[in-house]
């Protein structure tokens, strides 16, 4: 009887044990999302660079030390005019090699808050579509390297030059091709995650000629919903911060087969390269991210769309007009 008990109490204690494991997964891959102590380990004692993704006006002003600047923020400095991946790889590994970054070398990108937390990501992902499996994000980035009680330099830092090669991975990239073929149900294997907001998604907020979403999305998900969020102290209602969730996104993205290539999207593939960060951090077997996302796919004419709603053109030209009014006037009234 005492030994049925006994077996009864370690069930119970080894389902409690499983059922906490599965509500709090962490990351399945930790190693892709760095600490401000790991960071500064990295780079005291085994030769990590950091880059900082923020302008560079903001790194003159104060930056980690030790991390180099690609002279402008991440997002424009990875990607050409219109905001696209290069096709040529060779200008990658011109930059990357000029400022000191090379094949053996662990990369780390950082931000300060939310308006540069995705130039991050994009320099992750950029790194990751290279086929270099050593880049790695901050977790915080400024505020979390402060919080951990380390000081800013506000001197430039230029290393010695490296070699860098890309191994390109098409799998971390998905083209507009791919996902008219996924609109069209020829692509059941594939699942399209559209990381805009829900306001995008149904045509509410319209970015391009036209508004909706692309049909056969399995799941809609804005990247603010996966992120840490603390009580506002002015409002007390709870806002999202520039720090990634490990929950958040495990729930976020439940209804997605961990098994399965996952396409993610937004308007210009920016914000989507923080959800591609996350479904790898995941264990995600196969991500993408879809860099001509709606901007390119919602000013095509032919493409299918659900939800469509077309940019209203005249109306915004009836506001221009009104708001022309309104200077001329305060123009004439200033004389």
């Amino acid at each position: 009887m005492k030994r049925s008990i006994t077996y009864v109490v370690r069930g119970i204690v080894l389902a409690l044990f499983v059922l906490s494991g599965s509500a709090v997964a962490g990351w399945a891959n930790p190693e892709l999302i760095v600490s401000a102590d790991e960071l500064k380990d990295g780079m005291e004692n085994k030769g990590w660079v950091a880059v900082d993704c923020r302008s560079l006006k903001d790194y003159a002003a104060g930056h980690i030390p030790g991390a180099i600047s690609f002279g402008k923020r991440c997002k424009k400095a990875l990607r050409d005019a219109t905001s696209r991946v290069f096709r040529d790889v060779s200008k990658y590994e011109k930059l990357f090699s000029k400022v000191g970054i090379g094949n053996d070398t662990h990369v780390v990108f950082y931000y300060d808050g939310l308006k540069t937390m995705n130039d991050a990501a994009v320099g992750f992902w950029v790194m990751e579509y290279l086929g270099h499996d050593k880049a790695h994000f901050l977790n915080g980035g400024v505020d979390a390297w402060r919080k951990a009680g380390n000081r800013l330099d506000n001197k430039p830092v230029k290393l010695k030059e490296a070699t860098f090669k890309a191994n390109v991975r098409p799998s971390a990239y998905s083209s507009t091709d791919e996902v008219i073929e996924i609109a069209n149900g020829q692509a059941s294997g594939t699942q399209l995650l559209d990381s805009r907001t829900k306001k995008e998604h149904v045509g509410k907020d319209i970015r391009a000629v036209r508004g909706g979403h692309i049909p056969n999305t399995t799941l809609q998900v804005s990247h603010k919903d996966t992120l840490l969020k603390e009580k506002d102290k002015k409002t007390g209602k709870m806002k999202p911060v520039a720090y990634l969730d490990a929950d958040a996104a495990e729930k976020a993205f439940a209804p997605l087969d961990k098994n399965k290539r996952v396409v993610a999207h937004c308007q210009t593939g920016t914000r989507s390269t923080m959800t591609y960060l996350q479904l790898r951090a995941l264990g995600f077997k196969e991500p993408a991210n879809w860099d001509d996302s709606w901007r390119v796919y919602g000013s095509m004419m032919d493409t299918p769309i659900e939800d469509e709603q077309w940019y209203n053109f005249a109306g915004v030209n009836k506001k221009i007009k009104k708001l022309e009014k309104k200077v001329k006037a305060l123009e004439k009234a200033k004389k």
